[in-house]
């Protein structure tokens, strides 16, 4: 699997529809992309532990660029902060992305399981 398209992007609600969607990625052996449909819009998360692997510093970088130029707004109000410029917290083993629709949660998801399903990006 190379990349999930946007419409194969699993959607959740509940704690437990996640544990179910993390354990049957587990069992598969498999990272976990998928968007959650929270209280205060759309979020989506990427989720490498389970694998004992994390994402390069190349692939990492690279994946924040991408998102970065996924956003729409000014992400320029501070310049210092990571997590201001891709609207969420990137890391080498998980990340969580703001999205404001379930469109658009599920484009970004697609951008980012293109990095985290290829096995070149992670160590």
């Amino acid at each position: 699997m190379d990349q999930l398209a946007p419409s194969n992007v699993p959607v959740y609600e509940t704690r437990a529809e996640g544990r179910r969607l993390w354990d049957r990625c587990a069992d598969r052996g498999q990272p976990v992309v998928a968007v959650r449909d929270g209280d205060r819009g759309y979020v989506v998360r990427y989720d490498l532990q389970h694998l004992d692997r994390e994402l390069s510093e190349r692939a990492l970088r690279d994946l924040r660029s991408v998102v970065r130029s996924e956003r729409s707004y000014a992400i320029q109000v501070d310049p210092v902060s990571e997590s201001e410029g891709v609207g969420g917290e990137t890391g080498h083993v998980a990340g969580q992305l703001h999205a404001d629709s379930e469109r658009g949660a599920r484009r970004l998801a697609s951008r980012v399981s293109a990095y985290v399903f290829d096995a070149d990006n992670l160590v």
